[in-house]
């Protein structure tokens, strides 16, 4: 009898604590639903006018071979030549990076089986300098046309410094016209723009803005002209954010 006593004694304090669990689940989210009653989300958005300060150029020398050595002999003979021809133009080798290097099997398929037909070896080279000077442009173009490189790109990019001074003015003005929209809203119900619940930033809008590509445009012929054409203009930085604000 002691131990069924015991036992009811046991299941008690269980079913107890069951109850007591799902009271506080029940006053958690009673005040989790209080708190978001009489709030307003809102998402602010914004565009800055920015002036890229940055020209870059990117080439790729792709050659082939019989062997891996030969294909790699043939890239280097290239890349030296654009080196000289840039260096020459003022450029200092700090100015021109390897951006990629690969050297690969050229394989076919035939008759179900897949064949080698010797080696491909692909160069990605970057030169960039000051917008100031994009007169230097056409120079470049030149430059690596004449050592036997592809251009692939021509973009105007902002550096790390001014995209750090512009990200913070596209997310100012984005959290501010937030801040404004809210207070219309709140307006129209009467009420009043109380303490900041949440915010998130949605997106920050910043991408290289490409002047020439190779895939759209094609030839070499087609990026001496974009080099000679081509100047910097001012472009849209975006930004926007959702934020949530308590209504008094």
């Amino acid at each position: 009898m002691k131990k069924e006593n015991n036992g009811v004694a046991v299941a008690s304090i269980i079913a107890g604590a069951i109850i007591v669990v799902a009271l506080l689940v029940l006053v958690f989210a009673g005040n989790f639903g209080i708190s978001n009653k009489d709030t307003v989300t809102v998402q602010g958005m914004s565009t800055v006018k920015v002036l890229p300060d940055i020209v870059s150029v990117h080439f790729t020398i792709e050659t082939t071979g019989e062997t891996s050595a030969e294909a790699n002999e043939k890239n280097q003979e290239i890349y030296n030549d654009l080196l000289v021809a840039l260096v020459l133009e003022g450029f200092s080798e700090s100015e021109i990076g390897t951006e990629y290097f690969n050297i690969y099997p050229k394989t076919y398929y035939e008759n179900g089986q897949t064949n080698r037909d010797g080696f491909t070896a692909v160069h990605s080279v970057k030169v960039e300098f000051s917008a100031n000077e994009s007169r230097k442009l056409a120079s470049v173009v030149d430059s690596g046309i004449e050592s036997g490189a592809g251009i692939s790109y021509i973009n105007f990019e902002l550096s790390q410094s001014l995209q750090n001074e512009y990200k913070g003015k596209a997310l100012e003005l984005a959290s501010a016209d937030a801040k404004v929209k809210a207070e219309s809203v709140a307006k129209g119900f009467g009420k009043d723009v109380g303490r900041l619940v949440s915010v998130s930033v949605d997106n920050y809008g910043y991408y290289p803005w490409v002047m020439y590509s190779a895939e759209d445009s094609g030839s070499a012929a087609s990026a001496k002209v974009a080099a000679q054409s081509i100047r910097p203009t001012t472009q849209d930085v975006t930004a926007s954010v959702s934020a949530t604000y308590k209504l008094v």
